[in-house]
């Protein structure tokens, strides 16, 4: 059997009909091994998206590629289109919705590609960015920076990882404008602090380890296109959706929607 095939002659791992949803670590781990075979399509898919400018990126960093720096930040437009269709199959998986990953992505990166590409390229900006103040000090055997900017760093990012996935939740789900997008976004993050922080520290697990490790942990660099980005957004989303869902009824609203398409 191929590895993203499914073998529709016998019963598979559904989800039995009013069976109640495990919580926690136990749902964590259900939607894992339920699912894993289209969450590694989600992450190939949004791999390939965000693969040139990453790679443009990192040889601007090493200095093999004059301009590279400038040219990944233009190129990572698609990021935006490609968040959001990734937070889309994700959160599908999380409403136990039946779906099929390569049409769903395609359609919703289709639907926000321009207007999600702007801040797309702005969430890879300030992402470069913070890796390249990380590199250059210890490139140029520079001083390690005070504590109290490393805490505002710290702290910069921590906020960045809070508010960021409800802005391509949104995209995902909701349409309005982007100025919109962002104030609700920060908004629900600040009204909701626990859920926003333990959704972005989670999220941030896999790559604080990948960092920690350095460079023992470059034998682990390969699964990168395949589990490392969907483990990071499903550490992330088991914490903030319920706070979205419950915002505006998402699971409710397509429910509905659906029990009067079936009639």
């Amino acid at each position: 059997m191929g590895l993203f095939t499914r073998d529709f002659s016998k019963a598979g791992p559904g989800v039995p009909k009013d069976e109640p949803r495990k919580k926690g670590i136990a749902r964590f781990f259900e939607i894992l091994t339920r699912e894993y075979r289209d969450l590694m399509k989600v992450n190939i898919l949004f791999f390939l998206c965000v693969l040139p400018s990453i790679a443009l990126f990192f040889l601007g960093l090493f200095g093999i590629l004059d301009f590279a720096l400038m040219l990944s930040i233009i190129i990572s437009y698609p990021v935006g289109g490609a968040m959001a269709a990734s937070m889309f199959c994700i959160t599908r998986m999380l409403r136990d919705d039946p779906g099929f990953v390569w049409d769903d992505f395609k359609r919703k990166f289709l639907e926000n590609l321009r207007q999600a590409g702007i801040t797309g390229v702005l969430c890879a900006t300030f992402l470069y960015t913070q890796v390249f103040m990380f590199w250059l000090p210890v490139m140029a055997d520079w001083e390690i920076a005070s504590p109290t900017w490393m805490l505002i760093g710290l702290v910069m990012f921590i906020l960045f990882s809070m508010i960021t996935p409800y802005i391509f939740l949104h995209y995902a789900y909701i349409k309005l404008g982007t100025f919109a997008i962002v104030k609700n976004s920060v908004l629900i993050a600040l009204s909701s602090p626990g859920r926003s922080i333990m959704g972005a520290i989670s999220g941030l697990l896999p790559w604080v380890a990948l960092a920690l490790f350095f460079p023992v942990s470059l034998v682990f660099f390969p699964l990168i296109p395949f589990v490392v980005f969907i483990l990071s957004w499903l550490l992330t989303l088991m914490w903030i959706w319920p706070v979205f869902d419950k915002r505006f009824s998402i699971e409710e609203t397509l429910t509905n929607n659906n029990e009067e398409e079936s009639l």
